[in-house]
């Protein structure tokens, strides 16, 4: 009787663990953010707020600048790549100091393949002008509910006078 209440403890324990048991996931992907449309580019960020003060060395961003997103995701750093989903939500340059960091809020929401119908959010400080930044995840839905983890970002092609640029992002997420 004893060996048969231990074995159904250790039964227990085992799927008490199963269930608690994490999945690292690790994706990546490429946002396309354009901010001054051009032949064949439609605008995909436009300044809802315009802000007071102009930033050091930067004719274009001013303090306070804010903007709303509606980017696509692709597989590849080209625009005809396969599409993986949009990048929405707004950043503003909330930094009054030469590296521009930024506030960005969004939600990456998957629209193609096994992801199709998830989505991931970030929220935290951008220094765009670091070769590497780091963003937290905070949530998400659908596969990724309860996400945690970060997203590093790094610029694949920048245009400083246009402010377009193409991001090569790297999320790895515990759900």
């Amino acid at each position: 009787m004893a060996k048969l209440g231990m074995q159904l403890l250790l039964a227990l324990a085992a799927i008490a663990i199963a269930q608690g048991a994490t999945t690292t996931t690790h994706l990546q992907f490429y946002m396309h953010d354009t901010v001054t449309a051009s032949a064949g580019s439609p605008a995909t960020a436009e300044r809802v707020v315009r802000g007071t003060a102009p930033l050091p060395g930067t004719p274009i961003n001013r303090f306070g600048d804010m903007y709303i997103v509606d980017d696509p995701l692709t597989e590849g750093p080209d625009a005809t790549s396969r599409a993986v989903g949009r990048a929405q939500g707004f950043y503003l340059f909330a930094s009054r100091s030469a590296d521009q960091a930024l506030l960005l809020s969004g939600n990456m929401v998957f629209t193609a393949g096994e992801h199709n119908g998830s989505s991931v959010a970030v929220l935290g400080r951008d220094a765009i002008l670091d070769e590497v930044r780091e963003l937290p995840v905070v949530g998400g839905t659908g596969a990724f509910r309860d996400a945690t983890g970060y997203g590093l970002l790094r610029a694949h092609s920048v245009n400083f006078t246009t402010n377009n640029a193409v991001l090569k992002v790297d999320m790895y997420m515990s759900v």
